[in-house]
């Protein structure tokens, strides 16, 4: 039967039919669309003709799509597994293969384990996971050493204890896994000093926090003091010092720029994440005032296009509202979605900045 403008109108904008207008790979698995004029059904990526939006219906799972009456598009061959998750399988095999060594494994037998060539492998990894086999092992290596470091007598039997083949090249680059001094970090940042203010903005109450490397946090929301918990959740063992007019100075500098994007923010910020959180974060301060990007568009800029969903979780992360503008992502219809600091808060934002 065929449907009515309403029916169709409400099609077009569900975020699922711009998946199939994009015939987005990321989108198959998740949902299978069928045509009501053709008795056929797709996945999302299905590169045949698009059908009309009035014509399609969608289902959770292609066993659902064959009970309501249609047969599999010979095209697509959406019953069986996709291209891309078979490609997501084998390397969620080489994930659990690199957590489950000590020393990171040499990239020809982590080929070898997926069976491809060296250079598909290395490419198929990145796509996924958003990070080269390498950078993805040193991650792993990070988490591991963060978790001796609490458990182990000493530094050095943390390190080995990890994983790492010499206490030198932990240690250069210690700082930047971990933020701070390994010995700091054992004592759960014991005596790093974080100072803070809390001012007023038209989002509501923001607190601004600094170490001694730059910016830390900027939160929003509408209680102070649980903004305050919120820091101390964060910096747990850090001494907090608030209250001082002259940070106030720059709780002011960073309300003026909430409230005028474009005038910039040029400050220091310390910000500590994974080497894929980092991209992300990077990526996301290259949006200027004005414009947005969709999380596939991000996944894109940093070379890993299968991976918008690890960038949202990478946006979820942002401890720095504003100053690191994951604001300024939205979904694939252009729709706000999701925000840390409340969906509110991400439509003002983008319509203070659209005026400008």
């Amino acid at each position: 039967m065929r449907r009515t403008r309403m029916e169709r109108s409400a099609a077009e904008s569900d975020a699922r039919w711009a998946a199939v207008v994009a015939r987005d790979p990321a989108a198959d698995g998740k949902f299978w669309y069928s045509v009501e004029t053709t008795g056929v059904y797709c996945r999302p990526s299905c590169a045949a003709r698009r059908a009309r939006p009035e014509n399609v219906r969608f289902h959770a799972s292609w066993k659902d799509a064959e009970r309501a009456g249609f047969r599999a598009c010979i095209r697509c061959k959406p019953s069986r597994v996709s291209p891309a998750e078979e490609r997501a399988a084998k390397i969620a095999a080489a994930c659990r293969l690199i957590e489950e060594s000590g020393e990171a494994p040499k990239l020809e037998r982590l080929a070898r384990s997926a069976g491809l060539s060296r250079y598909h492998f290395h490419r198929t990894f990145r796509a996924v996971t958003g990070l080269t086999p390498r950078q993805y092992a040193a991650g792993r290596l990070a988490g591991r050493v963060r978790v001796q470091l609490r458990e182990r007598r000493t530094v050095t039997e943390a390190i080995y204890g990890a994983g790492y083949g010499s206490s030198g090249r932990f240690y250069a680059a210690s700082n930047e896994i971990l933020g701070m001094t390994p010995s700091r970090f054992r004592a759960g940042g014991a005596r790093t000093e974080i100072r803070f203010a809390i001012g007023e903005c038209s989002l509501g109450s923001i607190l601004v926090a600094r170490s001694n490397r730059g910016v830390c946090a900027i939160l929003l929301g509408d209680d102070p003091g649980a903004l305050v918990r919120d820091l101390q959740d964060r910096f747990s063992k850090a001494e907090l010092v608030g209250g001082e007019s002259e940070f106030e100075r720059l709780v002011a500098m960073v309300v003026g720029f909430v409230e005028a994007p474009r005038l910039g923010l040029d400050l220091p910020l310390d910000v500590s994440g994974s080497a894929f959180q980092q991209r992300v974060w990077r990526a996301l301060r290259e949006i200027p005032p004005g414009s947005t990007a969709t999380y596939a568009d991000v996944a894109r800029r940093i070379g890993a296009p299968g991976s918008a969903r690890a960038v949202g979780r990478a946006c979820g992360a942002n401890p720095l509202a504003v100053a690191i503008p994951c604001h300024r992502v939205v979904r694939t219809d252009g729709a706000p979605s999701g925000y840390r600091w409340g969906i509110e808060r991400k439509r003002a934002l983008l319509q203070r900045e659209a005026r400008e």
